[in-house]
């Protein structure tokens, strides 16, 4: 079984007694190895660069932990642009990653210097109108058709909406090339949360025979290869984790087959992992608040679909563990549920699990990426608190939980909830 993030029952009486259960909790030491761990396995690459995604996990707290290891951000909207900015991030360090854009984001991200990746064709002319072409872009490719890996298909990309086919980059390239860009950089992302370890050096490749056709077409510098995510985590058990150093080192030989003898210059290499960054750094920590017996046996929790989704979208898996019973045997099968008025809201199905009693811990493993930051206010139900937990043991508040001043803030009905604090 691989080693997760699994405080101890302790510490978790000890931050329970100022922060009350539902909370997302974030180890900082796990953060900061794995960021360490990348620069480290990429560092044969002069300018590399990851840029963490922001829709991951959207919190300062957690993102001015990666830019003290060397991280830059990957936005894709205007909030985060804004929070980017906010941060003191600028220039090289964000990647603007978006698509069917509006305007006035191209032009926040320009004035902030960031590097622009276009999804469309079409987006040069509307770029250029907008604010003006910059002096280097990216551009995104779609080489369709289906993505394997061995005899493995990954997927589909033809049914992606990102990117453009090979032709429109040939034009595009030609296009920005004529109107002043000085330097081209490509980016594709092919496949999501794969631990195949081969998919890094499968996107290289086809992005470094791009740019190789590119450089001997039009003499231009191509000056990021832009790998984008992908690189998943073991949600389940017996999955086995990516190893991230030989990744690396298949990107490394691509690399210097491919590119190195085309180019004079040093070619980044670069990233935007948000799953691999954060997920199995972070836990969903919740109470067992009901006990139900029916024609099947449930556990109520006091966290629900609106404090982590995906198990509700997409069915997935996520490891469940309850503190202080570690090493009790999996004598019981559960349903564990939140309270919505929805028969999807369950983060687990006949799970396999100690046997519990109300009022027990109940820890939902890697929610670090797409946890909280997926979260919704369906039902009228509150999102809750993220916190902490630093690498000398102490652990901090670093997102409040929501309140129903929160939920009806947006409304002009000033009437009906300016006593709202009194009815709580």
């Amino acid at each position: 079984m691989n080693c997760r993030f699994t405080p101890s029952k302790e510490l978790l009486d000890r931050i329970t007694k100022i922060y009350p259960t539902p909370f997302h909790l974030y180890s900082e030491a796990e953060i900061k190895s794995r960021a360490a761990n990348l620069n480290k396995a990429f560092s044969w690459n002069k300018n590399y660069k990851e840029y963490y995604a922001v829709k991951a996990c959207p919190t300062p707290g957690i993102i001015e932990i990666l830019k003290d290891q060397n991280c830059g951000v990957d936005c894709a909207s205007l909030c985060e642009l804004i929070l980017a900015d906010r941060l003191g991030f600028r220039g090289d360090d964000i990647m603007f990653s978006s698509n069917e854009t509006p305007g006035g984001e191209y032009s926040y991200a320009k004035k902030l210097g960031a590097v622009i990746n276009l999804d469309d064709f079409s987006m040069i002319d509307f770029l250029e109108q907008e604010c003006g072409l910059p002096d280097k872009i990216c551009l995104r490719y779609n080489p369709g058709g289906e993505l394997k890996l061995g005899n493995f298909v990954m997927g589909n990309p033809q049914d992606a909406k990102f990117g453009m086919t090979r032709d429109q980059i040939f034009e595009g390239a030609e296009k920005c090339l004529s109107r002043g860009v000085k330097k081209l950089g490509l980016h594709a992302f092919l496949a999501s949360n794969t631990i195949d370890e081969s998919y890094y050096p499968t996107n290289a490749a086809i992005l470094m025979r791009l740019a190789a056709d590119l450089i001997k077409t039009f003499g231009c510098e191509i000056f990021m290869i832009n790998l984008s995510g992908g690189i998943g985590i073991p949600y389940r058990p017996e999955q086995e984790a990516p190893d991230i150093y030989r990744i690396s080192d298949g990107v490394r030989r691509e690399y210097e087959s491919i590119l190195a003898p085309v180019t004079k210059n040093d070619v980044c290499i670069a990233s935007e992992l948000g799953r691999y960054m954060t997920g199995p750094a972070g836990i969903l920590v919740s109470k067992i608040i009901h006990k139900k017996h029916t024609h099947k046996e449930y556990l109520g929790l006091d966290s629900c679909a609106a404090d982590l989704m995906r198990p509700a979208m997409y069915g997935a898996y996520h490891h469940i563990t309850i503190p202080g019973k570690e090493n009790a045997p999996l004598t019981d099968k559960y349903d564990v549920v939140g309270s919505l008025c929805e028969n999807n809201d369950k983060f687990a199905v006949d799970r396999p699990l100690p046997k519990c009693e109300i009022g027990d811990y109940v820890i939902i493993h890697d929610t670090g990426a797409h946890g909280r930051s997926m979260g919704y206010n369906y039902n009228g139900r509150l999102r809750c608190a993220e916190v902490l937990l630093k690498e000398d043991g102490t652990f901090e508040l670093i997102r409040r939980a929501e309140t129903p001043e929160d939920y009806f803030a947006t409304l002009d009905m000033t009437g009906y909830f300016s006593d709202i604090k009194n009815l709580t």
